[in-house]
């Protein structure tokens, strides 16, 4: 094998699946790896007949075995959306400690570089806007978020520890909220919800008064800032999203307008530690990687509304 080869978990997810296009383009041998309990084949099976991909049916809380050489590793596998680590928060802690132990272990014995993923949400319901890397977050360990918040923020302790002890090359990368193509719809998030209501012609749902904040990346800029950050010498975390910050309600009004559909904007009790404000300072990534987003709101909006509204669920009913 003379390509460079690359494992990427959670290979079947949203951002697990681009990851692998862009190492498939950019001529990796990719060895993906998922245990499905929520990624999907579908975000992949276009890569099957490729002979540089192979894919492993597997969950990285047991034991990893990888023949062969590996020069990098991602680890993006991980429930990712609030309805899904708090239905799984077992599993969710598990993949990124037992999951990050055993690859960071892996990674060792190939002498593979490796990158995880960890989140906007290791800052919890920030205190301070926006948020840069240096600072620790507000985190409460034992509310419903605490599952996902505090697995992450253990991850990049351990990859820091297994950097720092054994001299690993290690990447962090902070992930805010992104979006595009292959989001599933039921995943909990925004995006997908109001997309979904306003394609059914239903009501758009907000959680609290709207006045919370988000900044949303298109998936290609975020693909773009994980690669610069494993190809750099940078081992200390960054935050890879979109600046762009906008309420959740102005966020709800744009989808409509989008969909031309007359959805009314209905509201319902805000989650328990829900973050009222949620913006990354990209400072570091530009001095750094000289990375920022390219693709506007209002144009990765457009490409995400066209994929959903080609799905089966609801082609048939624009059709009809």
């Amino acid at each position: 094998m003379n390509k460079k080869r690359i494992l990427i978990t959670g290979a079947a997810g949203f951002l697990g699946s681009h990851l692998c296009d862009r190492f498939i383009k950019e001529g990796y041998h990719v060895t993906g790896m998922d245990n499905l309990i929520t990624g999907s084949m579908k975000n992949i099976e276009h890569l099957f007949p490729l002979s540089n991909f192979d894919f492993y049916h597997h969950d990285v809380s047991r034991f990893v075995h990888v023949g062969g050489p590996l020069d990098y590793i991602l680890h993006f596998a991980s429930p990712a959306s609030p309805i899904d680590y708090l239905q799984k928060p077992i599993q969710t802690l598990k993949v990124s400690s037992l999951g990050t132990h055993n690859l960071l272990g892996l990674a060792l014995a190939k002498n593979a570089r490796m990158l995880i993923a960890s989140t906007s949400e290791v800052y919890g319901d920030p205190n301070v806007h926006p948020q840069n890397e240096d600072y620790w977050g507000n985190v409460n360990p034992v509310g419903p978020r605490g599952v996902y918040d505090e697995a992450k923020r253990f991850q990049e302790a351990l990859t820091m520890a297994y950097h720092n002890v054994h001299g690993l090359e290690t990447r962090i990368v902070r992930i805010f909220n992104t979006y595009g193509p292959r989001m599933r719809l039921n995943d909990g998030r925004a995006l997908p919800a109001f997309m979904s209501q306003s394609l059914r012609g239903e009501n758009i749902t907000i959680f609290g008064d709207g006045s919370q904040t988000r900044s949303f990346c298109y998936v290609d800029d975020l693909i773009e800032g994980i690669y610069r950050l494993l190809m750099s010498d940078y081992y200390m975390p960054v935050n890879i999203g979109n600046p762009d910050e906008i309420s959740i309600r102005e966020f709800a009004e744009e989808i409509v307008k989008l969909s031309g559909v007359d959805s009314k904007i209905i509201y319902m009790p805000l989650p328990v530690d829900d973050p009222k404000q949620r913006q990354p300072d990209i400072t570091r990534a530009k001095a750094i990687l000289n990375w920022e987003p390219k693709v506007s709101r209002k144009e990765g909006l457009k490409i995400t509304f066209d994929y959903f509204k080609k799905l089966p669920e609801f082609s048939e009913r624009l059709i009809g």
